[in-house]
């Protein structure tokens, strides 16, 4: 246990590119009174270069941000960091979502519609060293583990899945090469290798499956 928590303040950091939201999030946090937010973030780059800057207990991140987005910084956090605690704070309600950040390495997922008091228990929980997830969400992790239907999108790595949100989306070879940070080459290799694994063949056929599970709206 850190010497922030047995002093009996869990320091935080938020990442949330929205500043009504972070604004929102840092009042209910430390209202609770045992939790201190140290720094906040409006990028998933700005994430990771915090987290690096700053001591903290969890980090509180939505998924949805500008350039990388939530779920390539976890992956980049947990890189170096492989005892960060992350709580995932986020308006993505599926499993498919909720699976793939915690298959990452995310400490709690907490869905945006859930009860405030979720959101404070999460960052108790990943304080403590231990795993929350939004009831709704968990439930919803379970119909489809005894659903008997497989999911595909299991099959894929965190960086897989973020090409995969990002061509379902629109993006282009150059567009997720930038927002990555990687190579055009590379970009084009995971989109190779996501047609092989999912079964595609084309554009179509991706954005269909996005739908199916929820990874994009219809």
């Amino acid at each position: 246990m850190t010497n922030n928590l047995i002093a009996g303040k869990i320091r935080v950091i938020l990442a949330d590119d929205h500043n009504v939201v972070r604004s929102g999030l840092r009042r209910l946090l430390e209202l609770g009174g045992d939790i201190d937010v140290v720094a906040e973030a409006d990028s998933g780059e700005q994430a990771c270069q915090i987290y690096s800057d700053f001591q903290s207990d969890v980090l509180v991140m939505d998924l949805s941000m500008p350039g990388i987005g939530g779920l390539e910084a976890l992956r980049r956090i947990l890189c170096v960091a492989p005892k960060a605690k992350v709580v995932i704070f986020t308006m993505h309600e599926n499993s498919t979502f909720a699976t793939q950040a915690l298959s990452a390495g995310a400490r709690g997922y907490v869905a945006k519609s859930s009860l405030a008091d979720d959101l404070l228990l999460a960052v108790r929980e990943a304080a403590a060293g231990k795993t929350y997830i939004s009831p709704s969400i968990a439930q919803k992790i379970v119909m489809q583990s005894i659903s008997g239907s497989p999911d595909p999108m299991e099959r894929l790595s965190s960086r897989e899945f973020e090409v995969f949100r990002l061509l379902a989306e629109g993006a282009g070879i150059d567009d997720i090469a930038n927002n990555l940070q990687i190579s055009q080459k590379t970009a084009s290799n995971y989109q190779t290798a996501l047609k092989q694994k999912l079964g595609i063949s084309n554009a179509v056929e991706l954005v269909r499956l996005a739908i199916r599970h929820g990874v994009i709206s219809g």
